[in-house]
């Protein structure tokens, strides 16, 4: 039986084969839950929820609605006990990915490709935002007059006046571009 953190190895190996530039987090808190893992592609934030053979689906329920409001797509990972009934406890547009020890090595396969996301919100998403990006894309935008505002209003802004798919292109780069090693503790 392979546990989270075995999985978590094959995740990473399989995310770095199928897309030419993918950045992942581990551990990410979103709403009243914590993401497995996160994986930033140029164009969307996808949301990984492992459910090794150990797991349970308990928790389940809380973290399909967090996992909803945060990311474009979202994929659930399960050991093969889970392969049965995983389709009942998630929505049909998330994708489902199968970590099969069928063969000499265990490998993760997607069974189910995941749609986008109905129920993302994209001022959800501008939370994983530190406010001195915001500002970035703000004046990116020619919307410098909200810089000095609160964060709230620098919210509002963009999501009034920048096309969605222009924002999310944004905020993937910067994202992508982060110095993770600086921890910033934005002020209101």
């Amino acid at each position: 039986m392979l546990y989270d953190e075995d999985i978590r190895i094959l995740l990473f190996d399989y995310l770095d084969r199928r897309f030419p530039k993918v950045r992942t987090f581990e551990e990410k808190s979103m709403g009243h839950s914590r993401s497995d893992v996160v994986a930033l592609l140029p164009n969307l934030i996808v949301g990984i929820e492992i459910k090794s053979d150990a797991d349970s689906y308990t928790r389940l329920v809380t973290q399909v609605k967090d996992y909803d409001k945060y990311f474009d797509v979202n994929f659930i990972l399960v050991g093969s006990s889970h392969l049965t009934h995983v389709h009942e406890h998630i929505p049909p547009y998330w994708g489902i990915l199968l970590v099969d020890q069928k063969e000499e090595e265990p490998i993760i396969r997607q069974v189910r490709a995941p749609g986008l996301n109905p129920k993302v919100k994209t001022r959800t998403q501008l939370s994983f935002m530190w406010k001195r990006e915001l500002r970035m894309i703000l004046e990116a935008n020619k919307l410098g007059v909200y810089v000095s505002r609160s964060r709230r209003a620098m919210e509002n802004a963009l999501i009034s006046w920048v096309p969605h798919k222009n924002l999310k292109r944004q905020m993937c780069y910067i994202l992508f571009e982060r110095d993770y090693s600086i921890f910033e503790k934005d002020e209101e």
